[in-house]
């Protein structure tokens, strides 16, 4: 498994998305209580960045809809969406957040 860095964690403020684009792929960042995920930026519902919504209770909002997708997951817990968005592995090393592509589920 290949992990590239994509930011430094002092980057990520809590339960504020960041987006960075990895091999062109769409991904959010995010620190919320006590861990880093990553999760695929593209609502599977309608094609908007999930980057823009609210983070809460290790969810995060499509600010369009209001579909909430686990962060460790990535499966909707809230209609529209009913399919997940890919979430991928974060490994922390030093100040750097390294990701790697090769979905979790």
């Amino acid at each position: 498994m290949t992990f590239v860095r994509v930011c430094g964690a002092g980057e990520l403020e809590e339960d504020t998305p960041k987006r960075v684009a990895l091999d062109g792929t769409p991904v959010s960042v995010v620190r919320t209580e006590g861990e880093v995920f990553a999760i695929n930026d593209i609502c599977s519902h309608a094609n908007v960045s999930l980057a823009e919504g609210e983070v809460d209770d290790c969810h995060i909002e499509c600010w369009l809809h209001g579909s909430r997708f686990d962060l460790r997951s990535g499966k909707p817990d809230s209609l529209p969406a009913t399919r997940p968005v890919p979430v991928y592995p974060v490994k922390i090393e030093g100040d750097d957040v390294l990701v790697s592509l090769t979905q979790e589920s």
